[in-house]
């Protein structure tokens, strides 16, 4: 396995999941454990970084602390829910797999962790095509319920912790303190997106020279959930999770329609052209100690040409890249270490492929 990135959880059963089918819960609990030294080895690598940097701003990030897969007999937030066996649920999805001759899915990690009116308006954003992937699953798996526990962080401790050179001896100190590696770390929860053309290929995009991590590789659409856009009105250093209490519906929309802002805003698709993101899972990226990033798979009804061409009009993010790469979804599946491309691809984007490669969101 490739040490820069792994698996932490995935959606393979039922495809990957919607965004009913998501659970947040928001708690301080969550948030990064502090101690006096940490906090003073954080300002001090801001305070360098900014005079080096002084256009960088410190912004609030959710901190993903865990992510746990169950079932439910109503997806309805509040209803009881009926915990069963997802490993019988996999056994029911390989058997329906031999018969339709394709091949059998794997079994799902169980449980996993990452060890005043602020609410903006739910409705969506973004037109939704509703032809999804959910009209493919067994009625089972559309039961499949993710939970979530989020805090909340910020980019400054992100810098200071999972981003330091301290990052290996804070994990040591997480567990021996609090039995958690990365109870001392920002964990900030990112998201990205296999987008995938009306023709079948899937998007890659080249970083360019001026970005802060994987500079030159191939990536994947993506970003950062914001919490500001939850607490609209509410300066970046007033958020806090006491705000987004009865906010709950808010963060999984926020989690869900950011990943397509991130797209339109990176490759300059509009939002009126992709459907309703399917999450795949969670992949965690070793180069910053663990970071976690949800991966979805979105369908753009454009085709490979056509994206093409809004991606070289330019966009309001077109300074993090400097080329669009196309790759077949054939291409995608056979994509593992072996591969020549392989090296080529950031953290970010090798964690999509092996989300992609387990959970074939796309029936292929």
């Amino acid at each position: 396995m490739d040490p820069e990135v792994s698996v932490m959880l995935h959606c393979a059963p039922s495809q990957g999941l919607e965004e009913h089918q998501i659970r947040v819960e928001m708690s301080s609990r969550f948030n990064r454990r502090s101690a006096p030294e940490v906090e003073k080895h954080i300002e001090a690598v801001w305070k360098d970084r900014v005079t080096r940097e002084p256009w960088l701003f410190n912004g609030a990030k959710f901190r993903l602390r865990s992510a746990e897969l169950s079932t439910s007999t109503n997806c309805v937030a509040g209803d009881e829910a009926a915990q069963t066996s997802i490993s019988e649920m996999a056994e029911r999805e390989n058997q329906l797999a031999a018969h339709r001759g394709k091949e059998a899915c794997l079994t799902p990690v169980l449980t996993s962790s990452a060890n005043a009116g602020c609410c903006r308006d739910t409705a969506k954003e973004t037109q939704r095509d509703t032809n999804t992937v959910s009209s493919r699953k067994p009625s089972e798996y559309q039961k499949v319920v993710l939970s979530l526990q989020l805090g909340l962080t910020c980019y400054k401790d992100f810098l200071g912790t999972n981003w330091s050179q301290e990052a290996v001896s804070l994990q040591r100190r997480g567990e021996v303190e609090f039995g958690d590696p990365q109870a001392l770390l920002a964990q900030p929860l990112g998201v990205g997106a296999v987008l995938v053309t009306s023709d079948g290929q899937v998007v890659l995009l080249q970083r360019s020279q001026r970005v802060a991590e994987a500079v030159g590789l191939l990536d994947i659409p993506g970003g950062h959930p914001e919490p500001k856009a939850v607490c609209q009105g509410v300066s970046e250093e007033a958020i806090n999770v006491d705000l987004m209490q009865g906010c709950e519906e808010a963060v999984v929309a926020e989690l869900f329609s950011s990943v397509c802002a991130e797209v339109r805003d990176e490759v300059n698709v509009p939002l009126s052209f992709l459907s309703a993101p399917v999450l795949m899972g969670i992949a965690l990226n070793h180069t910053s100690a663990g970071r976690p990033s949800a991966e979805f798979y979105i369908r753009c009804s454009l085709t490979m040409e056509e994206v093409k061409d809004f991606y070289w009009r330019g966009g309001p993010e077109a300074h993090e890249s400097t080329d669009i790469v196309f790759l077949s979804r054939g291409e995608m599946l056979q994509l593992d270490e072996s591969a020549s491309l392989w090296s080529e691809l950031c953290p970010s984007a090798k964690g999509a492929v092996l989300l992609y490669r387990l959970v074939r969101p796309d029936g292929v």
